[in-house]
């Protein structure tokens, strides 16, 4: 059974940070792409960043230079480290992985950025 577990989400104010994992279990993790996605209220989920299982990495134009994407396969880990955070970026993150037609999706877990 392919499992995507998402954790470190939480409440934070503008210009914190916060780091978020997410650990699978069931796929052979190193030759997945791995990314992370958002869904805020209202609106459609979005890219935030990804990296390939060749650990290049991709970002929203918003979240460049505050974003951090990285990948540890011994640990099956997928990891975004997220610094200067604002309020926009108040969503539902979910953790994706893909290998060719194969797509897996995480639960999520929510961020809010509030004072």
């Amino acid at each position: 059974q392919v499992q995507l577990v998402e954790s470190g989400g939480g409440l934070v104010q503008p210009g914190g940070s916060l780091r978020l994992d997410c650990t699978t279990s069931g796929i052979m993790f190193s030759v997945h792409d791995m990314g992370w996605y958002r869904q805020a209220p209202g609106k459609e989920r979005e890219l935030v960043a990804t990296i390939t299982k060749g650990y290049s990495t991709n970002y929203q134009d918003s979240v460049k230079g505050r974003f951090t994407i990285s990948r540890d396969n011994p640990k099956n880990t997928v990891t975004l480290q997220m610094n200067s955070l604002k309020p926009e970026d108040t969503a539902v993150y979910y953790c994706n992985a893909r290998n060719g037609f194969r797509v897996y999706w995480g639960q999520g877990t929510q961020v809010t950025v509030s004072s």
